[in-house]
């Protein structure tokens, strides 16, 4: 059982085949290796069956006559055709002949392979224990003789009380056998490597179509399938639709044409929304603007208005002034959706920066803004104006979403050909469930991060830095948690 353990563990160590290919081929391998092995063993172990049943043929047939032929004297040279000394008439070459009694050995002889009329052999005591244990029952039984080698003896009981023993050599069986072993190794061995090779292109072959699948799949995979805008490749060929490999190809190839319809028609509701946005922002702009004049020309007037009306209309022009803000950064994300292209000059990070963070110190003298800035000004290609937007929304959702005493830390700095910009703060971060779509439009968690009535956003601050970012080519993340939320934002240097 350990035995066994170990070399199951062993097999369980080898390198496995990855591919459905490689599989298949060694699976039929294995296959044929073991059908190989079982017809040899099957063919050894019917020729040594054969081979020593003829053996024993052949005992039957000799009987007892050669050692019968011991007990009268030793044989003389002379009579090697045979007398009344050592009869070894029809007698093969390498016959044994032995005559026990009282379970000693009086007489043992070999008739030798030339003609040498030598007929004594000399045995051990290993061998005369051997033979005294050999049962008279005329039956044939193999043994081992060290001074003779294997042999077949088959035993019978003299007219005297004797047992006269004779055997033939397995050496000729044993030889016959290990030569089929080889044989049938090195035919099997070259059928299996023919067979590996001729099955791996079999397989190969057979396993073209879903190969093509396989190309057509990775293909998609590949396209940029979230921009809507995507033409999916030439469907996969499809093979024989009976066959498992030709239902897969079908299958997909079904797959496919309903993603495309699926992307097509998300493109068209997508343009369909962005069309109403650009439009409603547009057409609002004019009447939200008309609005805040009314109410700044009213609060305007020189007569006694009621204190009420005039909070009336400081609100009416606040919220009217909020809300064409609103309508100025969705205008501006369905022109980016749009993928209209923004200015491209050099900007000055630092500058910016230092813009951005005296603004906002002015707006929330209540925090602690730090700045860590490079001894050299960082220069980026893009629209100063948008990436000025850009600061000055990540400046305002860590001084709107973070209590009065919360520092906030803006770092810069270049590193392997890009601009790297982080906003950090220690306020109490952005809720684990929010992360995901902080940067999706209309994103409000207000329950965890403070927020100001007035500064009551609509969820489109960060939408914004990240449509932004994306169109100058770079990227923003995001890294949040009790006590340290930093927006890190990364824009390409040349």
């Amino acid at each position: 059982m350990n035995l066994l353990r170990r070399l199951w563990l062993r097999l369980r160590r080898l390198p496995r085949p990855r591919t459905l290919r490689a599989r298949l081929t060694a699976g039929l391998v294995v296959l044929l290796a073991v059908s190989c092995a079982a017809v040899g063993v099957a063919a050894v172990v019917e020729l040594n069956g054969f081979l020593t049943g003829r053996v024993d043929q052949q005992l039957q047939q000799s009987g007892p006559s050669f050692p019968q032929s011991l007990e009268h004297g030793k044989y003389r040279p002379s009579d090697r055709d045979g007398d009344e000394h050592g009869d070894t008439r029809r007698q093969a070459s390498g016959t044994f002949g032995a005559r026990l009694l009282n379970g000693r050995i009086t007489n043992a002889a070999l008739i030798p392979a030339d003609d040498d009329p030598d007929l004594t052999v000399g045995l051990t005591a290993h061998d005369r224990t051997v033979l005294a244990e050999v049962p008279a029952d005329g039956r044939a039984h193999t043994v081992h003789l060290k001074s003779i080698g294997e042999y077949r003896l088959m035993a019978w009981t003299g007219l005297d009380g004797d047992v006269l023993i004779t055997g033939l050599p397995l050496e000729p069986v044993r030889a016959t056998v290990h030569r089929l072993e080889l044989v049938s190794a090195a035919v099997f061995g070259l059928a299996l490597a023919v067979a590996g090779v001729a099955g791996a292109f079999w397989v190969r072959w057979s396993l073209r179509p879903l190969s093509r699948v396989a190309a057509t799949a990775a293909r998609v995979s590949e396209l940029p399938l979230a921009s809507g805008e995507v033409a999916l490749p030439p469907r996969a060929p499809e093979a024989d639709p009976h066959g498992e490999v030709g239902r897969v190809a079908a299958a997909f190839n079904r797959m496919l044409g309903h993603v495309e319809d699926a992307l097509t028609k998300r493109q068209a509701s997508e343009e369909r929304l962005r069309t109403f946005a650009a439009d409603a922002s547009h057409e609002l702009r004019t009447p939200v603007a008309s609005v805040r004049g009314h109410a700044e020309l009213a609060l305007l007037h020189p007569g006694p208005v009621p204190p009420e009306v005039t909070r009336a209309l400081e609100r009416i022009a606040a919220e009217s002034s909020r809300m064409g803000e609103m309508v100025d950064d969705l205008l501006l994300l369905a022109r980016l959706d749009a993928g209209r292209p923004l200015e491209r000059r050099p900007v000055d990070l630092t500058h910016l920066i230092l813009d951005s963070v005296t603004d906002a110190r002015a707006a929330g003298p209540e925090h602690r803004w730090t700045l860590d800035l490079p001894e050299d000004p960082v220069t980026v290609p893009g629209d100063s104006h948008r990436l000025q937007q850009v600061l000055a929304n990540l400046l305002a959702n860590a001084r709107l979403h973070t209590p009065a005493g919360t520092k906030v830390t803006v770092l810069l700095e270049a590193e392997a050909g890009t601009a790297v910009l982080r906003v950090h703060d220690d306020g109490p971060g952005i809720p684990t469930d929010i992360q995901p779509g902080v940067f999706e439009r209309f994103t409000r968690a207000e329950h965890r991060r403070r927020q100001d009535a007035t500064g009551a956003g609509a969820g489109l601050g960060l939408s914004i830095v990240a449509a932004v970012v994306e169109a100058h080519g770079g990227t923003v993340g995001l890294q949040s948690a009790p006590g340290s939320t930093t927006f890190t934002v990364r824009l390409p240097l040349g």
